[in-house]
């Protein structure tokens, strides 16, 4: 009798694993899950994810390296320890993913003639994007990136100089893109644009003024004076009205990410000394609006130290001014930059200064001199 039982329990232990592994993949397919996505949706995607990613970036990381803020806790990036990242400091993930990304909308743009209108400004991004990567990283993976699907899996590194120059870089890319946009004579309209809701005009102004920026970034090491004169007659973003950035909200979804963060995480971030003596001394009134008075006092602003040891330190927050309200309760007023009017300015002064690039020299100077980059993000 015991015999039979095992037999009939083996017999139904077999039946159920052959059950369970019929129709398998069949079976654990989604039918609900979307298997394309249209390119407006991408587009959206992509700049979106990157800027808001980008922008946390800023604030707790590229903040404590330049030394505006600083963290009394959490905070091995502030004392310079960069390969153990802790709140932040962590891009290169969310880079290649948006450039993998940004590959599937610039193949639909190209394959597809409804959707051409998408290839100019997938263009920018692919060049805005990698420019970020190489300037962070210096030799990574670009030839050779994102394209697992076709068997490379371990991509070679491309050096820096390649990444910029080579017919398929940076300023190529953007060259490209001012091409595509000015001979598109298509009558869709560009959608999913979260930066200029789809004027190709302002986005050809944007292409001209990064090559602009992938220009004067290796000037140093390169001869750019013919590449340069080539944008003399381009259109550049030269005014605030052809600012490129993307507005936050107040609330979810689309708010500035420490705007909601945790009290304690958002309270880790504070002035530090080196921009409280900067600040202090130039009587800069921007002081005011990216940190708060002491709770201790509501007349004094007072900057840290960066990288204090919290394990042996005693700090008390009240001492010292936490960011101010625009990072928090007025993050509506918070812009995800692009690139802006002050920017090119300065790029075109300090071409100027260099003699390489005369043409504008008055307009950067004037602009350089009466305007100011704001900090942080």
């Amino acid at each position: 009798m015991f015999t039979y039982k095992r037999l009939i329990v083996l017999l139904l232990a077999f039946s159920t694993i052959w059950s369970c592994t019929k129709d398998f993949e069949q079976t654990n397919i989604n039918p609900t899950t979307a298997v394309d996505v249209q390119p407006d949706f991408l587009m959206r995607k992509v700049w979106y994810n990157y800027l808001d990613n980008m922008a946390f970036e800023g604030f707790v990381a590229g903040n404590l390296l330049g030394q505006y803020f600083t963290a009394i806790d959490f905070n091995l990036f502030d004392r310079h320890s960069l390969s153990e990242p802790q709140y932040g400091g962590k891009p290169w993930n969310f880079i290649y993913e948006n450039l993998r990304d940004n590959e599937i909308l610039l193949a639909k743009a190209k394959n597809n003639p409804a959707f051409a209108v998408y290839e100019g400004p997938a263009l920018v991004f692919k060049a805005y994007t990698t420019m970020a990567l190489t300037d962070l990283y210096g030799d990574v993976p670009y030839s050779q990136a994102l394209k697992g699907q076709a068997g490379i899996t371990s991509p070679a590194y491309d050096t820096q100089q390649d990444i910029y120059q080579k017919g398929n870089g940076i300023i190529a890319l953007l060259q490209q893109a001012v091409v595509v946009m000015e001979t598109y004579n298509g009558a869709i309209k560009l959608q999913g644009d979260i930066i200029y809701n789809g004027n190709l005009q302002k986005w050809i102004k944007l292409a001209n003024s990064l090559q602009l920026k992938a220009l004067m970034r290796i000037s140093n090491v390169v001869d750019v004076k013919q590449a340069l004169n080539s944008l003399s007659n381009q259109p550049l973003i030269t005014s605030a009205d052809d600012n490129a950035f993307y507005n936050f909200t107040l609330g979810p979804p689309n708010n500035f990410r420490m705007s909601t963060a945790k009290v304690g995480d958002y309270n880790l971030f504070m002035m530090s000394a080196t921009i409280d003596s900067i600040l202090t001394t130039l009587n800069d009134p921007r002081k005011t609006k990216y940190f708060r008075p002491t709770a201790a006092d509501a007349n004094v602003y007072k900057g840290l130290l960066n990288g204090p040891d919290a394990s042996k330190l005693s700090i008390s927050t009240s001492n010292y001014s936490l960011t101010g309200r625009i990072f928090r309760e007025e993050a509506a007023q918070l812009k995800a930059v692009v690139m802006n009017s002050a920017e090119t300015a300065f790029l075109l002064a300090e071409a100027a200064s260099k003699a390489i690039f005369l043409a504008r020299q008055k307009i950067g100077i004037k602009w350089a001199s009466s305007n100011h980059l704001p900090i942080g993000i």
